[in-house]
């Protein structure tokens, strides 16, 4: 369990060229990003937490829910870590009876590498088999660069390859290739009984006006309300479900 406790939710990268000429000029992206830090060390302290408490058994018959992701995973855009949409699917779980204890491994600027690198490793030191595993990433792929937008299908097929089975899943809803490649894995993988999958292309807002943060990017309350709707049924139908299996291979 000792890399999860030192895990402190930060890739090791600083801001992109992009967000950084974006601050530059925009204090809206200066506001947000400020948040950046914050809400890494509020989910960093809230795993310690949850960790040496399940570790010691004093967990009762609360489930783990384990969160791999990026910045939409941290909350950050939101008024606080605990609005983002793993906060609002947790309350929507607990108001149906699954009482879950969250462990946010996600990190502001995570690839899709990243979350293959530093997140998914961490699955094996984890004190009890979680309840539920889910992952939303990718989109930091289709901005940083031409050689991430290449990679991104092959990383998300060995992303695929790796989450335990009958993890949650969300799609990437852009309308590029490379974006629409990585979905062709994990509908792939959906169809076979691998993952559930939670298809932002068909579910999430038809606007996001009134729904983004102060750098238009990323999304506020309501907009992360947007996103808790969409993983909530299928999460649900999961909980209801046997639960997760160990990843084969």
């Amino acid at each position: 369990m000792e890399p999860l406790l030192r895990y402190d939710n930060r890739t090791g990268r600083g801001p992109g060229p992009l967000v950084r000429a974006a601050g530059r000029v925009w204090s809206g992206v200066r506001e947000v990003y400020g948040q950046v830090a914050p809400y890494a060390d509020f989910w960093a302290a809230q795993n310690r937490e949850v960790l040496t408490r399940t570790h010691a058994g004093g967990t009762g018959r609360l489930g783990l829910w384990v969160v791999l992701g990026d910045s939409l995973g941290q909350g950050v855009g939101a008024s606080s870590p605990a609005r983002g949409w793993v906060g609002q699917v947790a309350d929507q779980m607990r108001a149906v009876g699954h009482d879950l204890l969250v462990v946010n491994l996600s990190a502001t600027g995570a690839r899709v590498d990243d979350v293959l690198a530093q997140q998914v490793p961490l699955l094996d030191h984890l004190p009890v088999e979680p309840r539920l595993v889910t992952v939303l990433a990718g989109t930091n792929d289709l901005v940083g660069g031409r050689a991430h937008r290449r990679a991104l299908p092959e990383r998300m097929r060995t992303l695929v390859e790796r989450l335990p089975r009958g993890a949650g899943a969300g799609t990437l809803p852009h309308p590029r290739g490379p974006a629409q490649a990585a979905n062709r894995h994990l509908d792939d993988a959906a169809a076979a009984g691998r993952l559930h999958l939670v298809d932002f292309r068909t579910a999430g807002p038809d606007s996001w006006r009134g729904m983004t943060a102060a750098d238009r990017f990323h999304p506020n309350d309501l907009g992360y309300g947007a996103l808790a709707r969409a993983f909530a049924p299928v999460l649900q139908r999961v909980l209801d479900a046997t639960g997760l299996q160990p990843a084969e291979g």
